[in-house]
């Protein structure tokens, strides 16, 4: 594919902040990424009582520089693509705008600056700004795998609950209530701690019944785990068959994932060369 060009200012702003293969491209990636990770080391710090004490006010001012610096890149993304709404309601994006609102709600609701770890987020920047192509691939295919593989799972855990509910009324059937199973709900409960491998011990049958009861269900939830696990297996294989994808994104919505012989957004439908 042929490296995007014009004149516009728009589109060599979109070539800073959207693309890596240029050099001013990756200074301002690679200078994003640092600020981000010293923006959540303030934040850590900041957490800590005896530090927080002594440079609370520092951290405090420092943080607000970090919120405009982040402000001003977030509406320069919006600025240099034709179609922001997309880039808004992107993963990308909602990562981006999750990691600006804990600062301005901070003013409003106390504590509410702590969320601000929630900008470690936007350190999966790196695997595009390094180039890690293969980290890609296998993120595009574990998506592309999980959405054709939802309504599968979707019938399987339903499968799943009502498995649950019938053991988990058996139980309260024959244990007695004293030994937990007082309810119906408080059994189906135990019923998914134990079908799930997880086994609290907060609730445990007495009855030699009931230990049979809960052995099948031991048995049931080993057996179950590996459903799930061939469903998503089988669909990653026949996402991995789709075509590999180009690294640069659509100067109009800034969405990537465009095949290498693509002319036109999948996404919006704008020309991928300008």
């Amino acid at each position: 594919m042929k490296p995007k060009t014009s004149g516009h200012w728009r589109f060599r702003l979109h070539e800073v902040i959207y693309e890596s293969n240029s050099p001013a491209g990756k200074a301002f990636d690679v200078g994003l990424l640092i600020a981000i990770f010293t923006s959540i080391i303030v934040v850590m710090l900041d957490s800590v009582i005896s530090i927080h004490n002594k440079y609370g006010n520092l951290f405090y001012y420092v943080e607000w520089v970090f919120t405009a610096l982040f402000t001003i890149e977030y509406i320069l993304r919006l600025i240099s693509i034709k179609k922001p709404i997309r880039y808004v309601f992107s993963l990308l994006g909602i990562i981006d705008l999750i990691s600006l609102l804990p600062s301005y709600l901070s003013i409003f609701f106390l504590g509410a600056q702590s969320l601000l770890a929630f900008r470690a987020l936007r350190l999966l920047r790196v695997f595009r700004i390094f180039k890690l192509g293969e980290f890609l691939s296998e993120i595009n295919f574990l998506t592309q795998a999980l959405r054709n593989s939802f309504r599968k799972i979707s019938i399987f855990l339903l499968t799943v609950l009502t498995i649950t509910v019938i053991l988990g009324s058996i139980m309260y059937l024959v244990e007695k209530r004293e030994n937990g199973f007082s309810n119906i709900p408080e059994s189906i409960y135990w019923a998914i701690v134990t079908i799930t491998t997880v086994g609290y011990g907060d609730i445990s049958p007495i009855t030699p019944m009931g230990k049979f009861v809960a052995s099948v269900v031991m048995l049931i939830g080993y057996a179950i785990i590996a459903v799930p696990t061939g469903i998503i297996t089988h669909d990653i294989a026949i996402a991995a068959k789709s075509k590999k994808e180009m690294p640069e994104s659509c100067p109009s919505c800034s969405l990537e994932g465009h095949d290498t012989d693509a002319l036109f957004c999948k996404h919006c439908g704008s020309s991928l060369f300008k």
